[in-house]
């Protein structure tokens, strides 16, 4: 039997109810835009695979509305080590304390939990529905109008109409088929091993990742949890007994309890899709790119997919946006994402050394950086690159703060100290270092933003520490926090209103032009 349904009871569609769909989906709802999440396995895969994440991502977390949660359940992480054969400390590259984000650097977690937490939190948002058991089949048209979603479930064949499908259904992406994409190679491929242990053993580790840069054997080795740990080897011929494997960290005479919660192959390889959209049919996670582990960027690259997509989408399915808003998201996130790869690559082919005759000079060359003076600490810092220029980050200069993010300190709100981001909600805002111009609140009032002064936010000033270091009088915030544009110190307005305004205009009633909003909103601010 095929059942149809309208398309009312679908506005978005997400195929796959992993991390990076879910939270998807409630990204959406936090902005009222209602969802069905189509998941073939009826409940969460229960084994472990991704372990660690970034502040960024936790800022991301914490718009889904799960930051509390997922402290729960994570541990932070003191950063990486580099290690030569002999296990003997080559390089450390700390990440300790809270990052820029409000979060600590890197955190470490067990991605099961994690799913299930997300889950939990979908189950109490009544604007979404998790369908599990639901094989998706077919994905099309992808013309303009609803896209339609076939899928399969024990009561038969189902039909779905759709204003937006996003893509979230893995490397082996069905939806990534429809759309005709193919993959980018960027030239990684390495057979690995993985092994995840719990066990009560004195196992000789610190509080954050261990790389053995050893060309026989590279391995990675890190504490995931109290009692949880996991292991990462270049494969040999043949297949090692787990305990040989990890002899170097748990002593060869320990007896007791030592479970292999999973032991598998890997192919670590770095892709990239040639297109990430078609119509309203979209690639998020790994449907979208590929990465080698080595620096802890898979899973947030893709839960930054579904934050730069999510906001968008609901602007242009509640707003009335245009549809080029829409086009930003690949144009922003692919060449993201494709340096974050690349940088990966780079890291793993340095810290284990590769397999062909310059293995040994790389291996020298890295120990040789690794005692240059601060090179370690500035390794250390944020992995995530601004964004590229583009019609929603108008940047004039390489260097300054558009494309990168808004730090997010404690501030005072009602009497009471919150996140940043908890104030500023889900709005376009105009920050400012004093009380803004009457052309800001101008601009910011036609254009339908808030205006904030930095200075009253009761944070502990960093803030307004920030705007200086960018010398900027203002910048204006997009509601994923990326900074769109700024005021230059001394300046009084944005300089390029025009180039971006028409993006953000909503087709309900006539649209003045950028340059009569400010005229006329400025006219009526400064009587």
């Amino acid at each position: 039997m095929t059942v149809e349904h309208n398309s009312a009871d679908a506005p978005v569609v997400i195929i796959g109810a992993g991390p990076v769909g879910v939270t998807a989906a409630l990204l959406l709802a936090r902005r009222g835009v209602r969802s069905i999440v189509l998941e073939r396995h009826r409940d969460v895969y229960p084994l472990p695979r991704a372990v660690a994440t970034d502040d960024e991502v936790c800022r991301i977390l914490q718009a889904a509305g799960v930051e509390e949660e997922f402290a729960a359940i994570s541990r932070p992480a003191k950063g990486l080590r580099l290690l030569d054969a002999r296990h003997r400390v080559m390089a450390e590259f700390r990440r300790f304390g809270h990052g820029p984000h409000g979060y600590p650097q890197t955190s470490m977690f067990d991605q099961p939990e994690l799913e299930r937490l997300l889950r939990d939190a979908l189950a109490r948002r009544p604007e979404c529905e998790l369908r599990g058991g639901a094989e998706v089949t077919a994905v099309g048209p992808d013309t303009a109008g609803p896209v339609r979603v076939t899928y399969r479930d024990d009561d038969g064949e189902h039909h779905l109409w759709a204003q937006a499908v996003l893509g979230c259904d893995g490397a082996h992406s069905l939806t990534r088929d429809a759309i005709g994409a193919l993959w980018e190679d960027l030239r990684f491929e390495e057979h690995w091993t993985v092994v995840d242990v719990r066990t009560n053993a004195g196992v000789r580790c610190w509080e954050g990742v261990d790389q053995v840069c050893d060309p026989d054997r590279p391995a990675t080795f890190m504490r995931v949890g109290e009692d949880r740990y996991r292991w990462e080897f270049r494969l040999r011929d043949g297949d090692e007994p787990v305990r040989e494997l990890v002899a170097p960290w748990v002593p060869p005479s320990y007896d007791g309890d030592f479970e292999v919660v999973r032991k598998t192959r890997y192919t670590f390889r770095a892709r990239v899709a040639d297109r990430w959209h078609q119509g309203r049919i979209f690639l998020l996670g790994d449907a979208a790119h590929l990465t080698p582990p080595f620096i802890g960027q898979g899973l947030c690259a893709g839960l930054r997919d579904a934050y730069n997509l999510t906001w968008k989408l609901a602007r242009v399915l509640q707003q009335g946006a245009e549809e080029g808003l829409l086009d930003t998201y690949e144009s922003e996130r692919k060449p993201h994402a494709r340096h974050v790869i690349r940088l990966a690559v780079v890291m793993g082919w340095a810290m284990t050394g590769g397999q062909d005759g310059a293995a040994a000079l790389r291996r020298s060359l890295l120990a040789a950086a690794c005692r240059v003076p601060g090179l370690t600490e500035l390794a250390g810092r944020d992995l995530s690159p601004p964004l590229s220029a583009g019609p929603l980050v108008r940047r004039r200069t390489r260097r300054g703060l558009v494309g990168t993010h808004c730090p997010q300190p404690w501030v005072s709100a009602g009497g009471r100290r919150t996140r940043l981001d908890d104030v500023l909600g889900d709005s376009f805002t105009v920050l400012t270092a004093t009380d803004p111009w009457p052309s800001q609140s101008a601009l910011a009032h036609g254009l339908g933003v808030r205006a904030v002064c930095a200075a009253d936010l009761g944070d502990d000033g960093t803030l307004a520490a920030w705007l200086r270091a960018g010398r900027a009088d203002a910048v204006l915030l997009r509601p994923d926090r990326v900074v769109m544009d700024i005021v230059p110190a001394g300046g009084r307005d944005f300089t390029d209103t025009a180039a971006w305004a028409s993006l953000l205009h909503t087709t309900r009633g006539p649209h003045p032009s950028p340059r009569t909003v400010e005229k006329s909103t400025l006219r009526s601010a400064t009587r």
